[in-house]
């Protein structure tokens, strides 16, 4: 496990995963949402979104986050393993609610700048509405592309106690060699 995609829902935690993951095996983190979110919302070409996932994805090892189609035929191919998190609708909705309202309340900057804004999660751009409209659909989707990369080794978690476990199950990267003491 050199080359990790993690994907899953809106909210369900895949960048989180993705940090630790990196950090365990000690390679790279690169998340798309940063990359595809420019300054003021707005979406990165498709041309420029592409080449950010082409030369990210060409080391030997790293984690990479997110669920963009636009550049799946580079990411999923130059990976040898990806991490799905597949949890519950109630259980996504409720985290991505807590974080969406802690965003909000703390003015975090995400990415380029960008915030997000209470009275936008009542139209129908907001990561709330997103959540409705592509939790399910997701999760009904993914199986038919996993099956167009059949090299991939796939780690399905279904709930936030498996991911942990996982996770934990995982050999930490080696501690850099010290040199020995002069005598």
């Amino acid at each position: 496990m050199q080359r990790v995609i993690v994907i899953g829902t809106t909210g369900s935690g895949k960048t989180t995963l993705a940090r630790a993951l990196a950090a365990r095996l000690g390679v790279p983190h690169g998340e798309q949402d940063a990359w595809n979110h420019l300054p003021g919302w707005q979406e990165a070409p498709r041309e420029q979104f592409r080449a950010r996932v082409a030369a990210f994805t060409a080391g030997d090892a790293w984690v990479m986050d997110g669920n963009y189609s636009k550049a799946r035929d580079i990411g999923w191919a130059r990976a040898d393993t990806l991490v799905w998190l597949d949890y519950p609708g109630q259980v996504v909705f409720g985290r991505l609610l807590t974080r969406t309202l802690r965003r909000i309340a703390w003015r975090q900057e995400l990415w380029n700048g960008n915030r997000e804004r209470l009275h936008v999660q009542f139209t129908g751009g907001g990561i709330l509405a997103w959540f409705f409209r592509t939790h399910w659909k997701r999760r009904r989707e993914t199986p038919g592309h996993l099956a167009a990369f059949p090299h991939l080794r796939v780690v399905r978690l279904r709930t936030p106690g498996e991911a942990a476990r996982w996770l934990a199950s995982l050999t930490p990267a080696a501690a850099p060699a010290r040199p020995p003491r002069p005598a």
